[in-house]
């Protein structure tokens, strides 16, 4: 294994205490423009979430109605009722993002699909990444507000729903994860900067509580404003 991602890895808990666990859920709370710009503004402002860390797979509740949730993983988006019943359903989801630019509208579905495949990505890594099919090579240092933060290129296997296929991943020098760039691809493509902070340990893992996503500008940096998604974890729980 690449020696920082390996460092990354033993920094958040280590492989071994993450294999012990095969779910997590927590409580988000989450803002940003990027709700109401898509027509599903306040939708997900308060919601509870499920996902299985060993394949991926993440549940959403309550999801438009306080008797809803969602089940999601890269092949299907099921919204259902809370005993499990059928509402409504796609097969093969990122398809019907063809053409999608930041700005146009989703539907329920997507929206299911869109945070689904986010929030599965956001509380898996940096443990994903030790999984196969992952390529990763190291770059160079890169120097931010007067810290220097090591940086792994990722590049994901093709089966996984994810943002874009190659993402970039930075690491302090206590080896926590602080901030992530990608494109979205589902948004044609859009820019996007990612920083994780608040890290909490929760019975042996560490992670982040509090993210905040900006556009990345071509040089690396970011505008305060939009401020595009924000989400806040609590009530963290592994099982």
């Amino acid at each position: 294994m690449n020696k920082l991602l390996s460092k990354a890895i033993e920094a958040h808990g280590g492989l071994d205490r993450w294999n012990g666990y095969s779910t997590l859920s927590a409580h988000l709370s989450q803002g940003g423009v990027i709700w109401p710009l898509k027509g599903k503004g306040g939708m997900l402002d308060e919601v509870d979430i499920r996902i299985q860390l060993h394949q991926p797979w993440t549940s959403h509740s309550p999801f438009g109605a306080p008797d809803r949730r969602t089940a999601v993983t890269p092949q299907q988006v099921r919204i259902e009722t809370a005993d499990g019943t059928l509402i409504d359903e796609t097969l093969a989801p990122r398809a019907s993002f063809a053409g999608h630019q930041l700005d146009t509208p989703w539907s329920d579905l997507q929206l299911a699909y869109f945070v689904g495949y986010a929030i599965w990505n956001y509380f898996t890594v940096p443990f994903m990444l030790a999984g196969a099919g992952f390529a990763v090579t190291e770059l160079s240092p890169w120097e931010e507000n007067g810290q220097v933060w090591q940086r792994l290129q990722v590049t994901f296997p093709s089966g996984l729903a994810t943002h874009s296929p190659v993402q970039t991943f930075y690491f302090s020098a206590d080896g926590l994860l602080r901030r992530h760039d990608y494109d979205v691809d589902i948004s044609g493509g859009a820019p996007a900067v990612h920083y994780l902070s608040e890290h909490v340990t929760v019975q042996g893992i560490t992670l982040p509580t509090r993210h905040l996503i900006y556009v990345r500008d071509v040089d690396g940096g970011h505008q305060a404003e939009p401020l595009v998604v924000s989400i806040h974890a609590s009530a963290i729980q592994f099982s």
